[in-house]
């Protein structure tokens, strides 16, 4: 049976904003308190959605989450109406409100780890929504994120679909950021590549020192017993902690894998040698042959890999069986990058085109176009039993640009996130958006 690798991207929220909140997250932190533009951003990443939709790539959506979360601030001990709610966080904790105000949902390379049916013991895709227990704006994103996926994956015949980890640091998962899949066929059998920042249980193992390592080894090790993934079948490695501590704070900052090639850069892994050749003996004994494109620290530093977010980046098979890589256009507009981007294509290897795209408002806050998606191998009858009304096509795209322009501001500064009109705009799009997209009631106000 044939199969494909769909990708599901993010739809930005109402309430996009720079709040510089993700410590570790370069560009998060130093375009803090710059004004948004909900609406572009939306807008944006539509456009993106729709190009790969065009090249016949299976495209999909996930919406965004109720923000602000005034069920987080009521835990917290702010009361009275909703209205008041927000208000007496604005003037008590702005750095709170910021916080539960945050569309990070939009990073769905976050939303999930995803395992395809051909690895798994029980023969259906599994997913463990991802925890992210290293920032509060995001630790509290997973119980809407587990109701989004089940309302677009509800067949338990083809689905699985497993709870967060335990939220402490021991367990901390960031979800397919730090997990990519290789094979010979999206229905074959492969090796998933869990990709970890520190072992949480051991104090001696090495780890960074300036930036947290939001992955451990720990809940990759869970997610892969959870989904009933073979030895045979998954590959553990290290982010080298010095990259972690330049601003990669996830492994899809540093290297992007599809099929049987693994994009990386020199300083990419803590032992990289023996990394890249268990990979290339466990893919060997399940029929494929992996490849490693190393990018060399002497032609693109770790610096300009960051600032320019070369490899968070989509590498999608043509038809033809080689490679396109979607890159930002921050890659163009870096020097040394794009001169290497240029001698990768002259070079006539897998990789033969490249697409660039301006997502300038999601890349000001840390994340690219990789950051936007999340990849799930589904064989031809998961297609089929997948919720269809989340699938981009002409109808869908035309449908959601007309609902952000009547429901997204076009600025939103600091100081607007104490506006409780602002929940009320959210709600009320969300609301339709539900209908749109066929999810039933999946935010907290709607049950």
């Amino acid at each position: 049976m044939q199969a494909f690798e769909a990708n599901f991207d993010g739809l930005v929220g109402p309430t996009h904003n720079y709040a510089g909140l993700s410590h570790g997250n370069v560009a998060s932190t130093s375009n803090g308190s710059a004004l948004s533009n909900p609406r572009l951003a939306a807008q944006q990443g539509l456009a993106k959605m729709k190009a790969l939709a065009d090249l016949g790539f299976k495209q999909g959506v996930l919406a965004p989450h109720e923000r602000p979360d005034v069920a987080s601030l009521r835990r917290l001990g702010f009361a009275g109406s909703d209205a008041d709610v927000i208000v007496r966080a604005a003037k008590e904790a702005p750095a709170i409100l910021a916080a539960v105000c945050s569309a990070s949902p939009m990073w769905t390379a976050n939303a999930a780890t995803v395992s395809p049916s051909g690895d798994t013991a029980d023969g259906r895709v599994h997913f463990t929504p991802a925890n992210l227990n290293n920032k509060f704006h995001r630790a509290i994103e997973h119980p809407v994120t587990g109701r989004i996926l089940g309302a677009m994956f509800a067949d338990e015949t083809h689905f699985a679909h497993h709870p967060a980890l335990p939220a402490q640091m021991h367990f901390g998962d960031e979800g397919a950021a730090n997990h990519t899949r290789f094979c010979a066929a999206y229905g074959a059998r492969g090796v998933e590549f869990f990709v970890y920042g520190q072992a949480a249980f051991d104090a001696a193992a090495p780890r960074p020192v300036r930036f947290p390592a939001r992955q451990t080894l720990e809940a990759s090790q869970a997610v892969a017993r959870l989904h009933g993934l073979s030895d045979e079948g998954v590959v553990y490695a290290q982010q080298h902690p010095d990259t972690i501590d330049a601003g990669v704070f996830h492994n899809d900052v540093i290297a992007v894998g599809n099929g049987e090639v693994l994009f990386h850069h020199e300083k990419a892994f803590l032992h990289q040698d023996a990394v890249l050749a268990e990979l290339s003996d466990k893919l060997a004994a399940l029929g494929g042959h992996f490849q490693s494109i190393e990018v060399p620290d002497a032609e693109v530093s770790v610096a300009e890999a960051v600032k320019s977010y070369l490899f968070n980046s989509q590498l999608l098979t043509r038809a033809d069986g080689r490679m396109i890589l979607v890159v930002p256009q921050e890659c163009q507009n870096t020097p040394r990058v794009w001169a290497y981007l240029e001698k990768l294509l002259a070079s006539d290897g897998v990789i033969a085109e490249l697409k660039v795209f301006d997502l300038k408002q999601s890349m000001q806050n840390g994340g690219g176009p990789a950051c936007l998606r999340l990849r799930v191998a589904l064989t031809e009858a998961e297609v089929a039993a997948v919720n269809p009304r989340v699938w981009m096509n002409d109808s869908l795209f035309a449908t959601l640009n007309d609902w952000v322009a009547r429901h997204y501001r076009d600025r939103l500064s600091a100081a607007d996130l104490a506006d409780p009109a602002l929940l009320t705009e959210c709600r009320t799009a969300l609301d339709e958006l539900s209908g749109i997209l066929g999810l039933g009631a999946v935010y907290p106000f709607q049950r």
